[in-house]
């Protein structure tokens, strides 16, 4: 590191790479040094488009480079563990788009090679790091509504792009792990605990992923969660949280906009709560980054945290593939 400015690399050039490289160069203690792709011309004429300095002909090839500090993972889900273990092994810090496992043995297996490592790995589930998130959480736990008694969240979009790869069931794919896995991880944070067990339906689609969800998690305290998600149904993103005195609702809470509205009902009054956010809506979890590996700050997003929300959604497809409750060890 120099000046102790961190040098990031892109494994690969998928498209949610456009919303991390502004954010990367907005954040004041970090640098993109590069990217790689599998095929070098890719990487080569993708360098070129984002301006990036540094073109590497293969992963390995930037995993090497000493001046990466930081590897982003934005491959498919089934490569994310793979990659992950491989960056770790190079002692590269990490930030892996979600689901970083597709189970909690996996999410296991990427911790204790952090840890024998010293390296900082985190799932990038951006919305974690947002003041919308962070002010939706500060109301629930400041008891504004009251004791939580249920959330209710929602995630769909309609996939009409043939061969996408989040229809592949061998690569990951499927509505829960790629939208599904935001209510759940939603509602897993209000509630501040695991689910004990869950309850599922889903809607299978013509290569064998769900394309539809809906499932309850059950928590410890009584307080239920109702998720749905799917690639079949219209766009909409949703979380409302019921109390004992109140409720709370946000219209886009995994993405948030520059200006987003939390509305909050007590009674029969109404009042909307504004958050403001900057113009990087990525920037939190490039700074969470810095955070953790430079000022040795734990990560937002915790290994535990992450592990906690690939078994809820283990179980969430298990108890729709044999229609009972599945209990979550």
């Amino acid at each position: 590191m120099t000046d102790r400015t961190l040098g990031w690399g892109l494994l690969g050039t998928a498209r949610i790479n456009r919303a991390l490289i502004p954010a990367i160069r907005a954040a004041s203690r970090s640098r993109l040094v590069g990217v790689a792709s599998r095929d070098a011309g890719r990487s080569a004429a993708y360098a070129a488009e984002w301006g990036i300095d540094t073109a590497y002909p293969s992963y390995d090839a930037l995993l090497a480079d000493p001046e990466i500090h930081v590897v982003y993972i934005p491959l498919p889900n089934h490569l994310h563990v793979e990659w992950t273990l491989r960056a770790i092994e190079a002692g590269k810090h990490v930030l892996c788009e979600k689901p970083l496992a597709l189970t909690p043995d996996d999410v296991d297996r990427v911790d204790a090679a952090a840890r024998a490592r010293g390296v900082v790995v985190a799932e990038a589930f951006m919305y974690r790091h947002h003041p919308l998130t962070a002010r939706v959480v500060e109301l629930v736990r400041g008891g504004e509504i009251g004791t939580l008694r249920a959330v209710r969240g929602t995630f769909s979009f309609p996939l009409t792009r043939p061969g996408d790869v989040r229809l592949v069931p061998e690569w990951g794919g499927g509505a829960t792990w790629d939208v599904g896995c935001y209510p759940v991880s939603y509602a897993r944070l209000l509630a501040g605990a695991e689910p004990l067990a869950v309850t599922a339906q889903f809607r299978r689609g013509p290569t064998g992923i769900d394309l539809g969800l809906a499932g309850t998690l059950i928590f410890p305290d009584g307080m239920l969660a109702a998720v749905d998600c799917a690639f079949d149904a219209h766009f909409r993103t949703y979380i409302e949280a019921a109390g004992s005195d109140g409720v709370l609702w946000v219209d886009t809470p995994f993405k948030p906009g520059a200006r987003s509205v939390v509305h909050l009902l007590k009674g029969d009054e109404t009042r909307t709560i504004e958050v403001a956010s900057g113009p990087h809506l990525y920037l939190g979890e490039v700074e969470d980054i810095e955070r953790a590996v430079l000022d040795g700050a734990p990560p937002g997003m915790s290994l535990a945290d992450s592990r906690g929300n690939a078994a809820a959604l283990c179980a969430l497809l298990e108890a729709a593939k044999t229609g009972r409750k599945v209990e979550i060890q």
